[in-house]
């Protein structure tokens, strides 16, 4: 199947098990996601879990100070083996007590030598191909895929070029949400500002959100969209300072990268289907060391206010398509022609 123009993806789509088991198997299984922060596993022995999709990820900092990525799972009868974070010599499951190197390889399985039949050399822990970006670390369930630098494009470029560096940023907090939508939707509302006038009032007093001043772009799997404050912006958050336009990408399938004009600041997250009515996110914010507590506090004020409409908006769509009697939707391809190439993306890797 093809998008067409002007046309959606079927509407069954955003809430058919069958399909989100189909993009899990071959998008989520097979694309670069972001799953969290150096900081988290910065001294060896140090672990952190999170997830890829569906897919529960272990990151560890072995002795020698590697970084490395492990499926969460054990090879003995697939319990989690690591839950939350912290620090360990050794990674053992807690079901039957299958210990393993941080390096993944299986050191011991319980009555192993008195039963026999087990190859211990190949039942390590899973691994994850593991790129950084900064202090932001991605993974891949797939070893074969190309890096990630292929996957971030020139976006890193475009950050710095704003006058942020991200490796002098400090991280702030995280911020963690679900929603009764699918992750598509949520994409989805994330790729166009069509609905900022009617929806973000706030967002809409600072930003110019008119067409000829919100610049959205695509290439390959980044869609991106940049805009410049107004020049009489209205509203407790002020966008004055070293970085001059805003800029929000998404890179595919759900990794969502933000810079706010205003002091240096960056935030970025992962968009995560739980069910196919049901996606789970959160967002790192950093900013620079010396930035402003007066002018934080605004800055997340402003970001939770407009994460909030958001919510309500996403929720109604998908009451809205979970009905069943109206088979597509309609784009408007220059204002909402991110989401035509997220759509025809996602309608290339189903195929």
């Amino acid at each position: 199947m093809s998008v067409t123009a002007a046309r959606t993806i079927p509407w069954s789509w955003y809430v058919d098990p069958a399909v989100l088991q189909l993009e899990l198997d071959r998008i989520f299984h097979r694309f670069w996601q972001y799953v969290g922060r150096t900081d988290e596993v910065a001294e060896p022995g140090s672990f952190h879990t999170s997830r890829a999709g569906d897919v529960p990820v272990l990151l560890v900092r072995d002795g020698d100070g590697t970084l490395r990525a492990f499926l969460n799972v054990c090879r003995h009868r697939g319990s989690i083996v690591c839950k939350g974070s912290g620090r360990r010599e050794t990674l053992q499951c807690p079901y039957h007590a299958w210990t393993y190197g941080l390096d993944g390889r299986l050191l011991k399985a319980p009555r192993s030598e008195r039963e026999g039949g087990l190859e211990h050399e190949e039942l390590g822990l899973v691994p994850l191909q593991l790129e950084t970006w900064g202090p932001f670390v991605f993974v891949n369930p797939d070893l074969e895929a190309p890096s990630l630098r292929e996957s971030l494009e020139d976006v890193p470029e475009r950050v710095a070029a704003a006058g942020i560096d991200v490796d002098g940023l400090r991280f702030l907090t995280r911020a963690e949400t679900e929603y009764e939508a699918n992750w598509k939707i949520c994409a989805e509302n994330f790729l166009e500002c069509y609905h900022c006038a009617v929806a973000h009032p706030g967002f809409s007093a600072v930003m110019n959100v008119s067409p000829d001043a919100y610049l959205l772009e695509t290439s390959g799997f980044r869609m991106s969209q940049h805009g410049p404050p107004r020049p009489e912006p209205r509203g407790s958050y002020d966008p004055r300072g070293e970085v001059e336009r805003s800029q929000f990408h998404l890179l595919f399938p759900g990794t969502v990268v933000n810079v706010m004009p205003g002091r240096p600041n960056f935030s970025i997250g992962p968009i995560v289907p739980l069910a196919p009515e049901r996606t789970y996110r959160f967002l790192d914010y950093f900013v620079a060391p010396d930035a402003d507590d007066i002018w934080i506090r605004e800055m997340l004020a402003f970001d939770a206010q407009v994460g909030a409409e958001d919510r309500v908006l996403v929720e109604r769509v998908q009451a809205g398509v979970r009905s069943g009697l109206l088979d597509e939707g309609r784009l408007m391809l220059e204002s909402e022609q991110l989401i035509a190439h997220f759509q025809s993306l996602l309608v290339d890797a189903l195929a």
